[in-house]
């Protein structure tokens, strides 16, 4: 803030520092996840490591890119051994659990842990990756709003299912894990489908905004044996170790009716409050404020000298201007007024 040509030094406690975040609700209907124009908006890339899901034609330039979906292999789980795929699915694995989970103190790639605590305990072997585009996303995931319905009859159905899984992160509000090198993440637990209790079905990275999924909850975990992933009966296990990713993942979308979660938007904010005390800034600097050597606004020489407050000025150490505030209307500012202004300067 200047005054003739002076500025007024802003003080500790001038300035305050918040975070606030926003959040959208995002519906993923399954018409659009399974293929709503014909598969058209379903992108194969070439070298067939993973499958990518558009809200419209992926050829269209108004199309928007959602979610990739892809599957990794150790090579130790239901599947032994891909014989079909298998450095594509182990190079999946390995590159996505070393991103997401990290390593050992004597440099091995961790696995994807059941539980979190990454100390022992059962292991995802085989897992089904989703990274969600970061249009939907924004800067994370919110906790305890994720859930995806997936149905789980045995038999492949190309008009739709009647017995359901939902997968969610329904503890993640409040229990969440902070050892993963991309931030934090939660537990997917699954439910009805002919379910009892709850049971593990996989992990969500929420600021990575990735989910990853067992493959066993299509198979032996869901309540209703062996799902099949295509029309000739393919189980789970066999797609994985003897299909395409190409194949598996149009398998797990035929499936998938409805995914939805809240984004997070992080709205950084510094807050300036620009206080003109009754003795400060009552004239202007304006050469129009005089005429002939008196003030304008003036009639009497006892009258209060008056000026109006148009904008604030935000002024680096060496007197640079950095930021202009304006204001909706002026403010008429007098020996008799003080004014604290508030300035925020959200990024």
């Amino acid at each position: 803030m200047a005054e003739s040509n002076a500025f007024k030094q802003l003080e500790e406690k001038d300035i305050v520092s918040t975070r606030t975040l926003l959040h959208e609700a995002i519906p993923l209907t399954g018409t659009i996840v399974s293929g709503s124009y014909g598969d058209t908006n379903i992108k194969n890339p070439p070298h067939g490591m993973f499958q990518s899901v558009y809200d419209y034609s992926y050829l269209s330039s108004s199309a928007n890119h959602i979610f990739d979906i892809t599957i990794g292999a150790t090579g130790d789980g239901t599947a032994v051994s891909p014989s079909f795929q298998k450095t594509k699915k182990e190079n999946i694995y390995n590159q996505m659990a070393q991103v997401l989970v990290g390593y050992d103190v004597a440099g091995n790639i961790l696995k994807f842990d059941q539980d979190g605590d990454l100390t022992g305990g059962t292991k995802y072997d085989d897992v089904i990756v989703i990274p969600f585009s970061r249009l939907l996303v924004k800067d994370e995931i919110k906790k305890g709003t994720f859930s995806i319905t997936i149905g789980v009859d045995q038999t492949y159905s190309t008009t739709g299912y009647s017995n359901f899984l939902t997968i969610s992160d329904s503890d993640g509000s409040d229990q969440y894990y902070v050892n993963s090198p991309v931030g934090e993440y939660g537990i997917l637990y699954a439910s009805g489908g002919g379910l009892g209790a709850p049971v593990s079905a996989g992990l969500l990275y929420y600021q990575a905004g990735i989910a990853v999924l067992d493959t066993q909850i299509f198979d032996s975990k869901n309540g209703v044996g062996g799902t099949q992933l295509d029309s000739d009966g393919t189980s789970v296990t066999n797609m994985l170790a003897l299909h395409t990713i190409e194949n598996f993942s149009d398998g797990i979308r035929n499936r998938i009716t409805n995914i939805q979660f809240n984004n997070t938007t992080e709205l950084n904010s510094t807050i300036y409050f620009c206080r003109a005390n009754h003795n400060e800034f009552n004239y202007s600097t304006n050469p129009t404020y005089v005429d002939g050597s008196k003030i304008r606004v003036k009639v009497n020489s006892t009258d209060e000298p008056v000026s109006y407050i148009t904008s604030i000025g935000l002024y680096n150490d060496n007197g640079e201007l950095m930021a202009t505030a304006k204001l909706s209307e002026p403010l008429k500012k007098s020996p008799s007024t003080e004014f604290t202004l508030r300035c925020r300067l959200d990024y």
